[in-house]
């Protein structure tokens, strides 16, 4: 009455080899996805002091970079440092200007010198400060480039160094391209 043909199934046999590749393959993958956790953790430190890094580039490059300090009335027009009225700008903060401080650098070249400093942020209620992290800024004339006056450039250097681990560098340069930037 039943063939021969639909009585075939699946023997013992085959089930636990199957049973046994599966098994094979579902520890090779725990294994695998361990690892990726155990490394991920240790890359950890260098990924965050990139984006510190980052972050501070970032900072430094959205400030201006003008011939007089910002407060001087001729910032906007002053096409040399001696056009400036009184506060030309130079290498370094002016007195009493601190990053973040209640007079905030506010030029590209006062950030010149800046460090090494823990990294804290603007607003510690929002985020804690990363404990063993230490950022230096180093700002300098970058030379002529492409055409561009050796007095109109400056090299940005960015240097984060987390605890046990070797430091990220940051660099870039910063053209002042008209008076007012």
């Amino acid at each position: 009455m039943c063939s021969e043909r639909s009585q075939r199934g699946v023997t013992l046999i085959e089930l636990l080899v199957f049973i046994v590749i599966v098994g094979i393959a579902a520890s090779t993958i725990v294994s695998v996805m361990g690892n990726l956790g155990r490394q991920s953790a240790a890359i950890l430190p260098n990924k965050q002091a990139q984006a510190i890094a980052a972050g501070l580039m970032d900072e430094i490059m959205a400030q201006p970079f003008t011939f007089c300090d910002p407060n001087d009335p001729a910032a906007a027009t002053a096409t040399s440092a001696a056009a400036c009225a009184a506060l030309p700008e130079t290498l370094g903060p002016e007195p009493g200007e601190t990053r973040g401080g209640a007079l905030p650098f506010d030029n590209v070249n006062d950030y010149a010198g800046f460090g090494p400093a823990p990294i804290a942020f603007p607003d510690a209620s929002a985020v804690a400060n990363l404990p063993g992290y230490a950022a230096q800024v180093t700002v300098q004339a970058a030379g002529a480039i492409a055409g561009v006056p050796a007095a109109d450039t400056l090299l940005v250097m960015i240097t984060v160094t987390p605890a046990n681990t070797a430091p990220v560098r940051l660099r870039a340069v910063r053209i002042r391209h008209a008076p007012t930037t």
